[in-house]
């Protein structure tokens, strides 16, 4: 026991604090910086498919027909998604109404659902399959009559 306390004690420890002191950020910040990417990603996310269950509730309000109403609200969530920045994600934008599925009569209800996903970031496809992602989704809901187009 004595031997080896003489053999620590004479040991030279100068620069090995800079040493560890490295490695340990490193160890620890790497993965700090991605959990903050991927925050940022899943809030982009977030932003996009909420923005574009809004604006595609009011455009489908706003429209004439069911056919144009479906149309304008794949459109505008599309552009939503664009000003995010995240345009190449997919998709779906599903349109229900109540009561009875009549979407553009007084009285009812027109609710929007976009469902995404977003891709976590810096993984590559080399992992084999899909990538990781986060699902994301919301809905919004409009009453018929609710915003008027003024000409």
């Amino acid at each position: 026991m004595r031997r080896l306390q003489r053999r620590l004690a004479g040991r030279d420890e100068r620069g090995s604090a800079v040493v560890e002191l490295v490695w340990l950020g490193l160890l620890l910040l790497i993965p700090t910086i991605y959990i903050v990417l991927t925050a940022f990603e899943v809030q982009r996310g977030a932003f996009a498919v909420s923005a574009a269950a809004r604006a595609a509730g009011r455009a489908y309000a706003l429209s004439e027909t069911d056919a144009q109403g479906r149309a304008q609200a794949e459109a505008v969530a599309r552009r939503a998604f664009e000003d995010q920045g995240i345009g190449d994600v997919p998709r779906s934008v599903r349109v229900s109404c109540s009561p009875d599925g009549a979407c553009l009569s007084g009285g009812s209800t027109i609710t929007v659902t976009i469902d995404s996903r977003v891709d976590l970031p810096l993984l590559p496809d080399a992992l084999g399959g899909d990538r990781p992602s986060i699902a994301l989704d919301a809905t919004h809901s409009v009453a018929y009559g609710q915003f008027q187009e003024v000409r």
